[in-house]
């Protein structure tokens, strides 16, 4: 018993000894781990504990503990992984490591820069990030720096709710009125530091298209010129642009925005550094203040992006105007049409096509006006107010004049005014100027529309068509590449000369039979009957041979006039201010000018009879009388200065907006007037 109890001891005494040796021999080695960041159950994982007997044996060998240490892997009772060695290679090995490591690091770093640079996606630039996260691991199993593990999460409760604002929602997720109330609290926040955020004045040396023009083909992607040698704004001088942000790109330290102004859009690159130079807070101000929509103004340098991309590399901004409202694409844009023509500021602003429209239509009426100008023809306003309507048949607006107590009407036409003056002694005269008729709306109608009419001595319908041509196509040359222009499906010629047709003759093309004497009354009933065989509708309401004429001219031809094409010789029915014709009876000397299926002109040899015209006068106020709203009254002020004399004379009147229509390809006359006339917005 004594033996047992003495082996007994020998053993307990082994035991003491093995585990002093075993904790001094994993004490390095559990520092070191933690060194490298692993927890307590990685270690667990890949070192097995060792047996009494292996203890007992490593004792008997005499192993020192960094010896014991180093030969782990090999030592009955140890279960190393491999990967995860702490000591495995020499100090060289590791140096080396670390280098190639550091390395790498610059290199990908470097490159996520320079892709930054060029405006990569938060999606494109994910992997490269992960790449270098990846390495910086690396690196810091290499050396030993890795950040602490992460500590196991404890349970929480629920955070109590406290008092306070809001958290910031995302642009995406607020309201319009959300939105608004953000945008008007930057500008308090604005001018709380002293920024003003709506300027007084700017001046910008450079617009989209003179840089684009200026650089065309110069700097090579990545090159930047800042000695602005392809400008003449000379070394030293800075290029300002100014206009609205359109689109903002924002990455740490960098970003684009997409600057549109009159002539386009170029894009803006601003650099933290870079702006920092002149004011520290330029960037963050930048960040924090700024919104699509908003006016801005900037000056740099101009540069290429790796990409070849024109950018203006600013060295600071200016905020000229902060938009309290977001720009359409925050409501998923402007595409309905009744909206587009509402919010027509909107419209102009996200569609490029809408500006260059109307862009085209001030170069139309300038050149217009330039080209009559330099004809020697004067270019006079007449009222627009007037007490007796006339020049043409349609239904006036009515006003009342209340200091005068009169009944008054706006103007239908400007003819009868522009005719006083040529008595006057103007030889040649004309206005470009808003007519009022108080009728239909279409797409080619508007109560409120822009026309030309003038007036030259000494002429006829014959130089009037003429004279149509040559402004045509004067004006189609400063807004069209060529004189063949498309058109809807259609493609439309401008090269002169322009078709000529008498009415009668195109409307045989249509019905062949048709061919009544417009002076015999009795024709009248079968002229009635090939009309209505034709499909003309309301003939049985015609009371002459040339209103039926008429109806079926415009039923079944024009439409069908799509190249330009003057239509001559009018009944003298539909015409009561045009001059019989010299050789056809019942027949005015009058053309109608028409191309894509509408009237683009209406021209006279203007009637110069007071007594005739008094007659025609009176008969169209037999029909106002008899419930005609479309019919006139007899000015008595024109008779009496058409009695004075007037000389032979041509007149023209041009509808601009369906020219403008045909010269810009747009399919209805709401699409060339800046503000139509729409109901309420219900």
């Amino acid at each position: 018993m004594k033996l047992a109890s003495d082996n007994s001891s020998s053993r307990r005494q082994t035991k003491v000894m093995v585990s002093t040796l075993l904790l001094a021999t994993l004490r390095p080695a559990a520092r070191t781990a933690a060194a490298f960041s692993f927890s307590s159950r990685s270690i667990a994982s890949t070192i097995v504990r060792p047996t009494t007997s292996s203890l007992y044996l490593q004792q008997r060998n005499i192993l020192a503990p960094s010896q014991l240490v180093a030969s782990r892997s090999t030592t009955a009772g140890y279960n190393i992984n491999n990967s995860r060695r702490l000591f495995s290679t020499t100090e060289e090995d590791v140096s080396a490591q670390v280098t190639s490591t550091e390395e790498q690091i610059a290199t990908k770093g470097n490159q996520i820069r320079t892709l930054k640079d060029e405006g990569i996606s938060k999606e494109d630039l994910a992997p490269h990030i992960a790449e270098l996260l990846a390495l910086k691991a690396k690196l810091a199993d290499l050396t030993g720096e890795a950040p602490a593990a992460p500590k196991k999460e404890k349970k929480k409760n629920p955070p109590k709710k406290k008092k306070g604002p809001a958290p910031k929602k995302d642009e995406s997720e607020m309201s319009i009125n959300e939105l608004r109330e953000s945008r008007l609290a930057k500008v308090a926040a604005m001018r709380d530091v002293g920024a003003e955020p709506y300027a007084y004045v700017y001046d910008p040396n450079r617009t989209a298209s003179q840089l684009a023009k200026e650089y065309d083909g110069k700097l090579e992607p990545g090159e930047e010129d800042d000695t602005n040698e392809f400008t003449t704004l000379g070394d030293g001088a800075e290029i300002a642009v100014a206009g609205r942000i359109m689109a903002r790109r924002v990455f740490g330290k960098l970003a684009f925005y997409t600057l549109q102004d009159e002539t386009g859009t170029i894009q803006l690159q601003f650099d933290k550094k870079r702006l920092g130079e002149r004011d520290a807070d330029s960037f963050k101000n930048l960040k924090a203040w700024t919104d699509s929509g908003d006016i801005i103004g900037a000056k740099g340098t101009i540069r290429r992006t790796d990409k070849g991309e024109l950018t203006l590399y600013a060295k600071e901004w200016t905020m000229l105007t902060k938009s309290a409202m977001p720009l359409p694409d925050k409501y998923h844009g402007l595409t309905d049409i009744s909206k587009r023509y509402r919010n027509r500021h909107l419209d102009l602003i996200v569609n490029p096509s809408v500006r260059e429209t109307f862009y085209k239509r001030a170069k139309i009426t300038s050149s217009l006006r330039r080209q009559l100008d330099d004809k020697g023809f004067l270019e006079i306003e007449t009222p627009v107010l007037h007490t007796q309507p006339g020049g043409a048949e349609a239904k006036p607006f009515e006003t009342y004049h209340n200091s005068m107590d009169m009944e008054l009407t706006l103007r239908i036409a400007t003819e009868l005014h522009l005719k006083r003056l040529i008595i006057g002694g103007f030889p040649r005269v004309y206005e470009l100027g808003r007519i009022f008729r108080n009728e239909g709306i279409s797409t080619r109608h508007n109560p409120e529309f822009t026309s030309v009419e003038l007036y030259q001595a000494y002429a006829d319908y014959d130089d009037m068509m003429d004279l149509t041509e040559e402004l045509i196509c004067g004006m189609a040359s400063e807004v069209c590449d060529s004189m063949t222009i498309p058109y809807g499906e259609h493609t439309i010629s401008l090269e002169r000369p322009w078709r000529r047709v008498t009415m009668h003759d195109v409307v045989k093309e249509e019905i062949p039979d048709f061919d009544f004497d417009l002076n015999d009354p009795s024709t009248l009933d079968a002229a009635k009957a090939a009309a209505s065989a034709a499909g003309v509708p309301d003939v049985h309401k015609c009371t002459s041979v040339g209103y039926v004429l008429n109806a079926c001219f415009e039923e079944l031809c024009e439409p069908k006039l799509i190249q330009p094409t003057y239509v001559i010789d009018y009944p003298v029915e539909v015409s009561p201010l045009s001059k019989p014709h010299r050789s056809k009876e019942g027949i005015v000397e009058r053309f109608e000018l028409f191309a894509t299926g509408r009237e683009m002109a209406n021209s006279f040899s203007e009637l110069t009879d007071p007594v005739d015209q008094r007659e025609r006068f009176e008969a169209q106020a037999e029909k106002k009388e008899a419930g005609d709203e479309e019919a006139c009254g007899v000015d008595e002020e024109f008779l009496s200065a058409l009695e004075q004399g007037m000389p032979p004379t041509g007149g023209l009147g041009i509808g601009i907006d369906r020219l403008v229509m045909l010269l810009t390809n747009s399919p209805s006359i709401r699409d060339v007037i800046a503000f139509p006339l729409l109901k309420p917005d219900a």
